[in-house]
């Protein structure tokens, strides 16, 4: 009880995770806590700090895992899953599930994997980047990216001389989250309303999700 007691005092917390765990759904919160306690439990040198708008934590100057809450659910990554022992099911829990998580969609404790389970994991992250193990690289492609504009999003565009000289100057990956959320509507009034809402806010210079930019 005692050792539970120093071990819990001793925690390095960033209370920015803090602020995140108490803005966060109730069903989420001892989730987010229970995962937060492990990670501390398994690494105790561990750094937290908050990327992307959400909780990270950091080992030996690297990321090693994160999580993070929604509406509905919660969910759980580690960095360098693909060349952990379970690389096969984590990476294919993030593909098959909504949540995008390693560990699959959480809404409640019972959905989180046993401890031992987990601090394994995180222990597994920690050696990798004790070891300075790196992700590899994305092989590129000598061929130039081309991304296909629908004609009726380039007319709007052209429609507005700052959105257009905003879109122009984006990043091929930035112009992709425009035209793959306007071509992904479902109804023409959908599409029709998200391309206002796109050309108001290239106008404005914004990215497509400004919204979660730190």
């Amino acid at each position: 009880m005692l050792r539970d007691l120093l071990f819990l005092f001793c925690m390095k917390k960033d209370p920015r995770i803090d602020a995140y765990i108490k803005k966060s759904a109730e069903f989420a919160r001892p989730i987010l806590e229970h995962f937060r306690e492990l990670v501390h439990k398994a690494c105790p040198e561990v750094e937290e700090t908050v990327k992307w708008s959400f909780p990270h934590f950091d080992y030996k100057g690297s990321m090693m895992c994160s999580m993070a809450s929604f509406k509905q659910h919660c969910a759980v990554n580690f960095w360098k899953a693909s060349l952990m022992s379970d690389a096969e099911k984590l990476i294919g829990m993030a593909k098959t599930e909504t949540s995008m998580g390693h560990l699959g969609r959480i809404s409640s404790l019972k959905d989180l994997p046993k401890d031992a389970v987990l601090i394994k994991y995180i222990r597994e992250g920690m050696k990798l980047n004790e070891s300075g193990i790196k992700l590899p690289g994305n092989s590129r492609s000598a061929a130039p990216k081309t991304l296909k504009v629908p004609p009726y999003f380039l007319k709007e565009l052209k429609a507005n001389k700052k959105a257009l000289e905003h879109f122009e100057k984006f990043s091929f990956s930035q112009k992709k989250e425009y035209v793959d959320w306007i071509t992904e509507a479902k109804t023409e009034a959908t599409r029709n309303k998200r391309m206002a809402t796109a050309v108001e806010w290239l106008s404005e210079g914004k990215i497509r999700n400004w919204k979660y930019a730190k």
